[in-house]
């Protein structure tokens, strides 16, 4: 193990902010432990099965197994601060990843060695891909029986469409497995008892690794112009050009470095670390960062305060805020502003987190990842900035609920107590949401599937001490127009004394493959501009519940093609009236479709199995897409309904004996049959 020093006062340069990406049980968690241990940020190696890892430190995580909520802890490796964040893999916390996303620099993507790219591990990636997050890949699980680096490799290729540039290939196979050969430098890296050996490429895979450097390097001189000028001017592409040409492509995306090993057996974590510390991007390598507004503030300790809150988390000992600092330095004490509601919040406590853990510090500067104890109001997405030079940052994205459920309290005094717990399990997760329904007076809690709704109420239960009631799942229905209307006319008059209300507006619906888009095509200044913003308003009113059910509506387009204005009586709200009626009437005259949230799920069985899955997929008003086979397994492919999918994995428990597996993940709305 290598001294760890680093230096607070160093450059940004040393400094690496980075998550690790992957499917559920890929072993994002496992790597993260032994990147723990290798670096001494833990004096022991934490274990998922064990329930000691470090990032999984939730009770619940700890009993299921999988990470749930994105965890923050700092390690040093080479005079470098790693700062990183451990993402859950499951669909169903897919906003965790998001959020972490928003204010990450870099990321390790890890894919099993068996496996390959499974369909989370795509999920994330697209992702990474809208965030514009470098990655380097580690292929995971090498000592597995059936693992193949190749074959992993190929579905990277294909289903994440990078350029894959391998820079390590194993030496031995699954159980035989013991190190990798490094092709840069042409040398063996050897793990036994816990350390590793550097030496010479054994003589009987000398020529394949010749082979895979010569492969590399025709690769990387493809895509870059200062290593092609050398291939084509040298017998061969030395170690710093290399090197030098794989971080340019690293940055810019434009090629994918994959290293390999397993974690488990603590083999290829050390490379991987040299790896993020040569190749992924400092904090001064990114991009400055933008305000909603077009201003940039660059990641200098020196400039204005522009920091992000990206987590809220209630503990025993009071209210953290997690921060991504982007510029300028925050000092304990300082009074800060929330640039989206204008109000100063002050900071008393900065900490250094350590997962559950946390070290107490003095200031944060830019680069930095930290939580905070003082701001009361901040949610996830505020912007805190320095008080005399505001700048507002654009929030990470929250996806819509699909799947909700009525919560009640088992006893009738608890109702006060359940909707603070509420309140507060919704400022912790934003992609919860809580309702009243009208026609019942119940409490519903939406969220990202069924996994993501038991989570929420068990820590009803665990952390705020309440016995609560929970109904069966329910999904969130869409409707959408299959044929649309044109030249609906609607004009809106209303006279009560005093100034009256005038608006009459024509408009044509269409259906469209998703969302929703207004356009105005009025011409001669019949509408004026001000009135055209109002009747959009208006529309997007109106589509908050649709003829069919009271469903929210979408996939179609309105144009307002005429209308007309009074010289007194007009008015924005007018306007605004008349687009929301006009749009409701509309829709009564379109033909309309029920969607329902669907979920593409890939399982895996035993081969002698397969048919009775195939045949409770079709029953469950499955699409069979895809069906392979796979080392005695057959890997099933289905576009199914989110509704059918509730309480699949007992009923493929039995049908497999245990030995069946699944994973989802959204594939939008169709209609419902």
């Amino acid at each position: 193990m290598r001294a760890q020093v680093f230096n607070p006062l160093t450059a940004l340069t040393a400094v690496r902010n980075l998550g690790i990406l992957a499917h559920v049980d890929a072993g994002k968690t496992t790597v993260t432990e032994r990147m723990l241990y290798l670096t001494g940020a833990t004096h022991k190696r934490g274990e998922v099965h064990d329930g000691t890892t470090v990032t999984d430190f939730d009770s619940q995580e700890r009993d299921r197994g999988i990470t749930i909520f994105a965890a923050a802890v700092s390690c040093v490796w080479d005079g470098h601060r790693i700062n990183l964040i451990d993402t859950p893999g499951h669909v169903d916390f897919s906003d965790e990843v998001e959020r972490s996303l928003r204010v990450l620099d870099g990321a390790i993507a890890v894919f099993d060695g068996v496996a390959g790219v499974e369909p989370q591990s795509e999920s994330v990636w697209r992702r990474a891909d809208r965030h514009g997050v470098p990655r380097v890949a580690f292929v995971n699980k090498l000592d597995r029986a059936g693992a193949d680096l190749d074959a992993a490799v190929e579905s990277i290729r294909r289903r994440l469409h990078p350029a894959p540039l391998v820079v390590q290939v194993p030496i031995g196979r699954e159980d035989g497995f013991a190190g990798v050969i490094d092709l840069l430098g042409l040398r063996a890296l050897v793990w036994a008892d816990g350390e590793y050996a550097v030496g010479p490429v054994p003589d009987d895979l000398l020529a394949e690794a010749l082979r895979r450097r010569r492969l590399l390097e025709e690769a990387v001189a493809e895509l870059h112009p200062g290593a092609l000028e050398e291939f084509c001017a040298e017998p061969s592409i030395s170690e710093a050009t290399l090197a030098a040409a794989l971080r340019d492509l690293t940055g810019s995306g434009a090629g994918l470095v994959v290293l390999c090993g397993s974690a488990y057996k603590n083999r290829g974590i050390e490379p991987l670390l040299d790896a993020v510390v040569r190749y992924l991007p400092s904090p001064l390598d990114v991009p400055a960062v933008r305000g909603q507004d077009g201003a940039e503030r660059a990641a200098d300790p020196a400039a204005p305060l522009a920091a992000l809150a990206f987590k809220v988390s209630a503990t025993a000992t009071g209210r953290l805020t997690y921060v991504r600092v982007y510029s300028g330095t925050m000092r304990k004490g300082d009074t800060v502003l929330d640039a989206g509601s204008g109000r100063t919040e002050r900071i008393s406590r900065i900490l250094r987190v350590q997962a559950d853990r946390h070290a107490e510090t003095d200031l944060a500067v830019a680069g930095d990842i930290v939580a905070v104890v003082g701001p009361k109001a901040a949610r996830t997405g505020t912007t805190l900035c320095a008080p005399g030079a505001p700048l507002l940052l654009e929030p990470p994205g929250a996806t819509e609920p699909v799947v909700s459920v009525a919560v009640e309290p088992r006893k009738g005094t608890d109702g006060d107590r359940l909707a603070a717990a509420l309140a507060r399990l919704t400022e912790e997760d934003p992609s919860l949401a809580v309702r009243t329904d009208a026609e019942t007076g119940q409490t519903v809690l939406s969220g990202m599937g069924e996994l993501h709704l038991e989570v929420a109420a068990e820590k009803l239960r665990r952390e705020h001490r309440l016995e609560v009631g929970v109904g069966r799942p329910q999904v969130s229905f869409r409707e959408s127009v299959l044929r649309g209307v044109s030249g609906l006319l609607y004009r809106h008059v209303k006279q009560d004394g005093g100034a009256g209300q005038y608006a009459h507006v024509v408009i044509d619906v269409e259906p469209l493959e998703e969302g929703f888009v207004f356009a105005s095509a009025v011409t001669g200044g019949r509408v004026p501009r001000e009135y055209v913003r109002a009747v959009e308003a208006g529309c997007r009113d109106a589509l908050s519940d649709g003829p069919l059910g009271g469903h929210p509506v979408t996939g179609l387009r309105v144009t307002l093609t005429d209308g007309a204005t009074h010289v007194k009586d007009s008015s924005e709200m007018a306007f605004r009236t008349a687009g929301r009626l006009a749009l409701r009437e509309a829709l009564r005259s379109c033909a309309m479709v029920l969607l329902e949230p669907v979920v593409e799920v890939t399982v895996t069985v035993p081969d002698d199995m397969a048919g009775g899955v195939l045949g409770d997929l079709s029953a469950r008003r499955g699409r069979i897409s895809d069906s392979r086979a796979r080392a005695g397994t057959v890997v099933i492919t289905a576009v199914v309904p989110l509704a059918e999918v509730f309480g699949y994995a007992t009923r493929l428990r039995s049908r497999t004996q245990g030995r069946g597996t699944f994973t989802t993940r959204p594939a939008g709305y169709a209609p419902a049959g």
